[in-house]
């Protein structure tokens, strides 16, 4: 299992240099300021290498390994507008890539929403914060925020929600409306409450099959050219596996990514399993996943989640990497034994990439006004973690 280590560019505060400290092997990055949509050209790749390569002047002998995320415009999800040229720009965007010799990308097709939390920074009783995901909280925000009609909650879930929502002052709305409408890490665009009414509108006639439909001729479009240019695709999850706002999700389940691998049944059509995000909903097995479908798992998200209602959809936060509801040491047992497989079957992407995804805020995080979920000592910590899971493993086997 190859360490890696997300690094938003040059608007990030932690250091390249100080990532280096963390002993971690290579870097995942995006060129964040460019929309989606636009051709990633080979002059803006090679500049963002650069970055990682070399902190200050000084060689760093980290290198950009793993792109998350290269994106997929909300045209290309609907399939309105110019989305053929979104496609087209897509594909010639991996051809830079893999002249510039990054192998492995991640992307996703949630619409709108990249991934949704309603608290960033929730205190932990020993003293840490972590991002959770309350679903009374985001029926507050749907129903009386957003005020969307037709909502679907529970009847038990409306009625406190709008006890919830007589006790919060404006204050508590807006840092409320501000935490949901984060959006993806580094992204370019900032929500507001029209302009996410205006995506809602867009999507009113999409229903999950036809934006499966709309990924699957996706993926038919770009995988054979990743397949030709050794390039390995890797879809993350919806986060969270299940449906908000009434947007459809397509990639919640195992069935969803088994679904997807048999449409377009070629090996870069593969799968950022992130354990984090599948592990909001009981019903995914996160080992069994790794067993099952590891031939197509390209990169791995490992962090944890503790589920505080029965779901989905439920309400969760998010754990160290070891305290929470997914069993760590048996996915990694899982990943160590796919990896083994792919040595005798003389795979060339035997080692598969991963990265500690999200942490725990620290005393010393809080200060450098961070991407959330992002810290340096959060993840350092879990990454020290996974490593000694990783070298209990080992030492077992050997």
């Amino acid at each position: 299992m190859r360490e890696t280590w997300r690094w938003f560019g040059p608007k990030d505060p932690i250091r390249i240099s100080e990532v280096r400290q963390t002993g971690t092997a290579g870097i995942v990055s995006a060129l964040h300021h460019l929309p989606a949509g636009v051709v990633w050209s080979p002059q803006e790749i090679a500049a963002h290498q650069r970055r990682i390569s070399h902190d200050g002047g000084q060689p760093t002998g980290l290198a950009w390994e793993v792109v998350e995320s290269l994106p997929v415009s909300e045209d290309i999800k609907r399939q309105t507008g110019p989305w053929r040229d979104h496609i087209a720009a897509w594909k010639q965007s991996l051809e830079h890539l893999a002249a510039a010799g990054i192998p492995t990308i991640c992307y996703n097709f949630m619409p709108v929403l990249d991934w949704t939390r309603t608290a960033l920074a929730r205190p932990l009783p020993d003293g840490r914060a972590c991002m959770a995901f309350d679903l009374i909280d985001f029926a507050v925000f749907d129903i009386y925020l957003l005020k969307r009609p037709g909502t679907d909650y529970e009847p038990a879930v409306v009625e406190e929600a709008g006890r919830w929502a007589k006790e919060m002052d404006d204050t508590a709305r807006t840092a409320l409306a501000r935490n949901i409408l984060c959006g993806l890490p580094g992204s370019v665009e900032t929500l507001t409450l029209d302009t996410l009414k205006e995506h809602l509108a867009l999507y009113g006639d999409i229903t999950p099959e036809r934006l499966r439909a709309n990924m699957v001729e996706f993926l038919e479009e770009v995988t054979p050219l990743a397949e030709a240019l050794g390039l390995r695709l890797c879809c993350h999850p919806d986060d969270p596996p299940f449906p908000l706002l009434g947007l459809p999700r397509v990639m919640s389940t195992e069935a969803d990514y088994a679904a997807i691998m048999d449409a377009v049944d070629l090996t870069a059509n593969g799968i950022t399993l992130c354990s984090g995000s599948l592990g909001a909903r009981p019903d995914n097995d996160l080992p069994g996943m790794m067993r099952r479908l590891g031939a197509r798992v390209h990169f791995l998200h490992l962090r944890n989640v503790h589920r505080e209602t029965a779901g989905p959809p439920c309400s969760f936060h998010e754990s160290g990497h070891l305290e929470g509801d997914v069993d760590m040491v048996a996915l990694i047992a899982e990943a160590r034994a796919e990896e083994k497989r792919r040595v005798a079957a003389g795979r060339a992407d035997a080692n598969i990439p991963f990265r500690p995804d999200h942490g725990l805020d620290m005393p010393d995080d809080r200060g450098r006004l961070g991407q959330p979920g992002y810290p340096l000592v959060g993840r350092h910590v879990g990454l020290a973690e996974l490593r000694g899971v990783i070298a209990a493993l080992d030492r077992s086997a050997a």
